[in-house]
């Protein structure tokens, strides 16, 4: 028999009730309130998320961030700084002591990342692990896509999804974002430069860098055909039943609580 996980899709929200939901998921999990859970979410306002040790002095662009109608908000994880936008944003939370669950964050890297390998291939993308060559971070950019870390997936040699992962109270938290367009412009005035020639280089670069599901199939993929593809593909490839599941009228304040305290707080958002 397969174990059944929940399956949570919330839809359009804003940065800080995304990065709510996933922290009160965590705390629900380790309280054994609820089984490990794929979640499916989108953004709106299109949000930058930055990494929980990311520095935002003179490396953010505050004024642009706020000029192109974004919110910035501070992830619970690890990693690089994220443009929020037209993409499929996952998270898995699911018990450190699991079955399945590896004790090394590269490991378990492996074991969740089959489940978007599925999900690729499922849009008819052949998508690979990354190994990077040396020591990972080996560059100072704070632009996530720029980089691929183990085990995330590449196609054609390019960075087509990043993730980021935590452990707390027991719990693996893991995140990521998969591009259905991706805007390098606006990504790029997004973050502070020595000068424009530099900026201007590293956005030239970004092409050879990153991809999208749209530049990687000539197939015409939405969000919908994405959703679809990904949830059967953690099916498969975590070897899992998805049941869905909806928030109820305390989970939801409890959410709104902590978005309010904590999320929507520049304590906590620019405490670097």
């Amino acid at each position: 028999m397969k174990e059944t996980w929940f399956f949570l899709d919330t839809h359009k929200q804003t940065p800080a009730y995304n990065m709510a939901v996933d922290e009160c998921l965590l705390n629900w999990h380790s309280e054994n309130k609820i089984p490990p859970v794929i979640r499916f979410y989108e953004w709106l306002p299109a949000g930058l998320s930055i990494g929980y040790f990311q520095k935002t002095s003179n490396k953010i662009d505050l004024d642009a961030v706020n000029k192109n109608g974004f919110q910035l908000v501070r992830r619970l994880t690890g990693g690089r700084a994220v443009l929020h936008d037209q993409e499929l944003t996952y998270s898995v939370i699911v018990s450190e002591q699991h079955s399945a669950m590896p004790r090394s964050i590269k490991e378990a890297y492996l074991v969740i990342s089959k489940g978007l390998k599925e999900g690729f291939r499922s849009l008819g993308i052949n998508a690979s692990f990354a190994i990077p060559e040396g020591k990972l971070d080996t560059t100072q950019s704070a632009v996530c896509f720029e980089e691929p870390s183990w085990y995330e997936l590449v196609v054609d040699g390019k960075k087509a999804a990043g993730s980021a992962q935590t452990r707390k109270k027991g719990v693996i938290l893991q995140h990521g974002s998969i591009p259905l367009n991706v805007d390098d412009s606006k990504l790029y005035d997004l973050f502070l430069y020595k000068n424009e020639r530099v900026k201007q280089r590293a956005r030239e670069a970004f092409s050879d860098k990153a991809i999208s599901i749209r530049q990687a199939t000539p197939q015409k993929v939405t969000l919908h055909d994405m959703k679809a593809a990904f949830k059967k593909g953690f099916e498969t490839g975590l070897d899992i039943n998805l049941e869905s599941f909806t928030l109820n009228e305390k989970q939801e304040q409890e959410i709104n609580e902590l978005m309010h305290q904590k999320y929507l707080n520049d304590k906590w958002n620019l405490s670097r």
